[in-house]
Order: structure tokens, then sequence, then C-alpha cells
């Protein structure tokens, strides 16, 4: 990614979500995530493919899952890789605070754009980190995450661009940081082969960002369970599509493999601590259904997503 410029990747997902129907929620401002998304999308005109229907239907996935979980209480959000995410604009929520973590690089682009829009990001808190080489715990722990209350956890378009032992230290960490019950939604590339998938594999090696982790949906249960997390059953399309809702399990299930290089961080909750706090339940069997109409942006002619 050039000093000041989006990734390809991430001009096209954002062009792209600036063409979806989004959830609705009674809060927030969308007006200002269409405007960062039409930043970064900079006029890009999307191709209508098989891609472009996976991507509505993550989209609409990760929304519910958010527009759910701040329904029923949750306060704490965490978005791995969040790249050119609105979802902290578009489903702003008074007490609720967000916390986005992702490469230097990129983050910086994004609150260069933030603040030439001038839009209003007191509720974020931007955590820049290497999930090759940093540790996430640390820094969520230093940028205000309360562990003692269950957060949920977003990590979207990212589990594919990185190698399994990184994805189960980085889920083992943010499991380090939340208390059981806490919720996690994850999107995994299945690696099920197609002409669609090989192209798209190839695009995205050519642009620097190759794809490094295929997971059918039981190797991504059994990498979740290591990191400490249980998934929920969901079959059928969703689960084939590598859209995962997990759970937070019993935290001596949660140890951090190391970083390398350094020694293995370790998060001891205070006694009674998990039993004091219960986890605002996110229902997945009820979550809202995806809207029949697209909401019409209302932001400048540019806008974005995560480079993902």
């Amino acid at each position: 990614m050039r000093e000041g410029t989006a990734s390809h990747t991430a001009r096209n997902v954002a062009a792209r979500r600036l063409e979806f129907a989004r959830i609705e929620a009674a809060y927030g401002d969308p007006a200002a995530d269409d405007a960062l998304t039409s930043d970064v999308a900079d006029g890009l005109t999307p191709e209508h493919n098989r891609m472009h229907e996976y991507l509505r239907a993550r989209t609409a996935f990760f929304d519910r899952v958010v527009v759910t979980a701040l329904d029923r209480g949750v306060s704490q959000v965490v978005i791995g890789g969040a790249g050119y995410d609105g979802r902290a604009f578009r489903y702003a929520k008074p007490g609720v605070r967000w916390f986005e973590v992702d490469h230097p690089a990129t983050q910086s682009d994004k609150r260069e754009r933030i603040a030439r829009l001038g839009l209003d990001a007191a509720h974020i808190a931007f955590i820049a980190a290497d999930f090759t080489a940093d540790p996430v715990a640390a820094r969520l722990r230093e940028a205000g995450l309360d562990q003692a209350r269950p957060a949920l956890f977003l990590f979207e378009g990212v589990a594919v661009y990185l190698e399994r032992p990184v994805i189960e230290r980085v889920l083992a960490e943010f499991r380090a940081v939340t208390a059981p019950g806490a919720l996690l939604a994850i999107s995994v590339s299945t690696g099920a082969a197609s002409a669609t998938r090989a192209a798209f594999q190839r695009r995205v090696a050519e642009l620097g960002e190759p794809a490094r982790s295929m997971l059918n949906p039981a190797e991504a249960a059994v990498l979740l369970s290591a990191a400490g997390w249980q998934v929920s059953p969901a079959g059928g399309r969703q689960e084939s599509a590598g859209l995962l809702l997990a759970r937070a399990a019993d935290p001596e299930r949660a140890r951090v493999p190391p970083v390398a290089g350094q020694e293995q961080a370790r998060a001891t909750p205070a006694v009674g601590q998990e039993q004091a706090h219960a986890s605002p339940a996110v229902d997945t069997e009820r979550v809202p259904a995806t809207p029949s109409r697209p909401q019409s942006p209302s932001a400048p002619p540019r806008q974005g997503v995560a480079p993902r």
C-alpha cells in the first residue's frame, strides 16, 4: 500500500459495500460509514460476480451479529484487522466502546481519512499492531478493554491472510482479555476448489496479499477450540461459506501461544471474576433478517472498508 492510498483490495471491498443493503439500527451514523467507504472506493466500479455475492452475504452476517449483540447489551466491540471497516460509525451507540486493531500503516491511513472527513471517532480506540509479531492482549488492556465484561470480537476477512499458528495465537489473546460467553464472529476461507477461488488467490498474490490459510469448518472448529472458543453449530450455507460464531469457553482452555521471541502472555482473572459477570447473550437463532432494500449512501463520492 503506497503512502496515503488504500490497497486495490480495500478499494474493491469498499466499492462493493456501497452497493449492499445494510442492517438498520435505531442508533449510529450510517452517513459517516458511507463517507469513509466512498473515500476509499474512490470511484471504483466493482464486478458483479460470485465474489460480489459472497461479500454481500458476509457483510450481512457481520452486520446482524453486531446489531444483535448491541441490542442485547454488549458494550465493547473489538475489530481485529479492522482495515477501513466503518461499523464503529454505522452502529455507534451511546455507552459502547469500539477497539480497532490493525497494522500501523493501514491504521494511520484510515485515521488520516477520518480526520480529513471530519468524522467523530471519540468512541473508538485505535490500536496499532502487527498480528505476526505484537502482543495483542496487552495492547487491548492498555487501551481500556474491560476483561471482566464480555465483548464482541469480529475477525472478518482476515484469517485467510495469516498462517494458522498466528490465527490461533491472536484468537487466544482475544480470549485472554474477555469473560466466558463473549462472542466471536469470524470468516475463514474454506478452500473449496473452484475457478473463482483460484482466480481470487492469483489476484491477491499478485497484489502482495497472498492467501495463507484455508480451513474447512471442522478444521476451523479445532483451531478455535485450541484458542479457547467453542463454535456454535450453524450448518447450511452459512457454515459452508466459512461464516462462524463462537463463544468464549472456560478460561483454562485459553492459553496464549507465544509470539516468536517473546514469553507467553498469561491472563489470570481474579477469583470469582468469571462468575460475577453474566454474558449478555446473543441469540444467533433470532438475528434480524437481511433487509430487502439497499440503504442509499448519503455521503461524499468516496468511502472505505477493510483491505481484506
